[in-house]
Parts: structure tokens; sequence; C-alpha cells
């Protein structure tokens, strides 16, 4: 496996391993979950956290998982990677936020299919994070 199909390899793993720690953080609402930053940092922790956060403040969880299904858009430098940018169209369909003290759904809107947009760099110890990422409207892909 060459270094370049290496780094798209880990960088998807870093993706979908950002998402599978905030679905287990999500489940309780944990914004101090020490995984979240296994997979994310700077933007991207800072935003999964705070979401938590929010959601731990106003009572709620969120139960279920998002279907992924990401793809490399590109690679920088080329040869020799240090940022990849990765494009899903993740499904939030049976992936919903709860009120955590009567189990009700917390509001009617329904879930569905969303461009996100992903930036994973290089660290310094060789691993790849998300660094920042943006999930769009439901119905943008």
């Amino acid at each position: 496996m060459s270094r370049v199909d290496k780094a798209r390899q880990d960088t998807l793993v870093a993706y979908r391993g950002m998402w599978q720690d905030f679905v287990s953080a999500g489940a309780t609402s944990d914004w101090q979950s020490p995984k979240l930053g296994r997979y994310a940092t700077g933007t991207a922790l800072t935003n999964l956290s705070r979401g938590l956060y929010a959601d731990h403040y106003n009572g709620l969880v969120t139960k279920g998982e998002p279907v992924l299904n990401p793809s490399v858009s590109s690679v920088a430098p080329p040869n020799d990677p240090k940022k990849i940018v990765v494009a899903d169209c993740g499904d939030s369909t049976h992936w919903l936020k709860y009120r955590a003290d009567n189990g009700q759904l917390a509001d009617t809107k329904p879930g569905g299919r969303q461009l996100i947009n992903a930036i994973i760099e290089k660290q310094a110890d060789g691993s790849w994070k998300v660094s920042d990422f943006g999930v769009h409207d439901t119905g943008t892909c």
C-alpha cells in the first residue's frame, strides 16, 4: 500500500471514529468524554463538546446512529499528504434527539441526508484527526 493510499485509509478511519465517539457520548450528552479527543482536535473537538454541552444543559440525549458514506475529495500535498478533505452524505434518519427525562422525541424535525465536509490533518505524532467539519441542512445530498 502506498503512503498516499495509507493516508486516505487512515483519514476515513479517523472520520468514522470521530462520529462513533460522538454517538457514544451523545447517548448521555457526555460533553466531557475523553473519547472525543481520540479522532478530533481543534475546531472539530470544540464543536463536538459544545454541542454535547448544549444538549446536556437542555436535558437532551441522542439515540441511534447516523449512516455514513465518506469519501476522500482532496489530498494535499498529493505525494505526501498532510491535509485531506472528506465529503460525506450522512443520514441522520435514525439518529435523533430525545428528552432525557421522559424519552420523548425532542422535536418534530425528521433526520435525513446531509452533506458533511471534513478536514482531517496529520498530527505531529503521525496520527490523523478531524480538525474541522461542517454539517449542512437536511436534504443537501
